[in-house]
């Protein structure tokens, strides 16, 4: 039951990719985050070109995203306001990760760039998140108390101008950060071909401080707008978007997002943390790998480069 991709030029079990793009989505609509740093390394592994599959994923993130929002929508738990100014910068970012991912597949080193954003970034999020989340759970089971941490917002967040408030979040703050969280997420959505909710809700709970029952929603209402923004300028300026593989992927991510986001209120915050913290170092480490490991074909090209 194998399917042609015919950017990716390869065939692959169409059932698989639907059940792979439901896990997907599950993973998403649970922790808040697009599920595109999970999804790349598996197609990678499939055989699929790392630059197409950073590319084709993005669709699924949108999809999976939308569904998610749309459950999350309806408990109230999205930030409309604040989730619009990360998108715009997200928009920005995207535009400048475009044009970078362009120039590094020219150079020939876009596939290299991929693995080690995946390691660096993946590596030392998870690392933090597993450690953390971890150290609360052994207090807990431990029945110790632990340590009280200082909860204040930092300082420069009220010196910056066009501060803002969001009433839904609990801020009153510059928009300023929030945008500028947009933008690197937006180059984040071009170069590895995620949503950047790895990233976007660590600082949203940490750095802006925001209200925990509004942050997974919001996290996913920025990355459906930058995302988007992300497939349409790939597809128009490195041709590296199939649109068969992007549409088997959806159709399982619209479907396991919904019943991701209906469980994640059944969990505990800081075991959620763990399982998250865990999954992205786990990925982080196995596209990392991908370095040191001999490639089948040491002439493959990769679609589109040197046409």
């Amino acid at each position: 039951m194998d399917i042609y991709l015919p950017i990716a030029e390869v065939s692959v079990n169409w059932p698989f990719l639907v059940m792979l793009g439901a896990l997907v989505g599950f993973v998403s609509g649970l922790f808040g985050i697009g599920g595109g740093f999970l999804m790349a390394p598996v197609l990678v592994f499939m055989g699929i070109p790392p630059t197409v599959a950073v590319a084709s994923q993005a669709s699924h993130v949108v999809a999976s995203s939308t569904s998610g929002v749309i459950r999350y929508s309806g408990m109230k738990a999205v930030d409309y306001r604040i989730g619009g100014i990360m998108a715009v910068g997200g928009a920005l970012g995207a535009l400048a990760g475009v044009e970078l991912f362009r120039y590094l597949r020219l150079l020939g080193q876009a596939d290299l760039v991929v693995a080690v954003s995946y390691l660096v970034f993946l590596g030392a999020i998870g690392s933090m998140m597993l450690y953390e989340s971890l150290t609360q759970i052994l207090h807990r089971v431990r029945g110790e108390t632990p340590p009280r941490k200082e909860r204040r917002r930092p300082m420069w967040l009220y010196g910056l101008p066009f501060r803002m408030r969001f009433p839904r979040s609990g801020l009153y703050i510059s928009a300023i950060p929030p945008f500028g969280l947009g933008v690197f997420a937006g180059v984040l959505s071009a170069i590895m071909g995620v949503g950047g909710g790895f990233i976007l809700v660590p600082a949203m709970l940490y750095v802006l401080r925001m209200r925990a029952s509004v942050v997974v929603g919001t996290s996913l209402f920025q990355i459906i707008i930058t995302t988007a923004i992300t497939t349409i300028l790939q597809a128009g300026r490195n041709q590296t978007v199939d649109i068969v593989l992007s549409t088997i992927l959806l159709l399982g991510g619209v479907v396991g997002a919904q019943f991701g986001a209906k469980l994640s209120g059944r969990f505990r915050a800081e075991e959620m943390r763990a399982a998250l913290g865990l999954i992205v170092l786990l990925v982080g480490i196995q596209m990392g790998l991908e370095l040191f490991v001999r490639p089948s074909d040491l002439f493959l090209l990769a679609p589109g480069v040197g046409d």
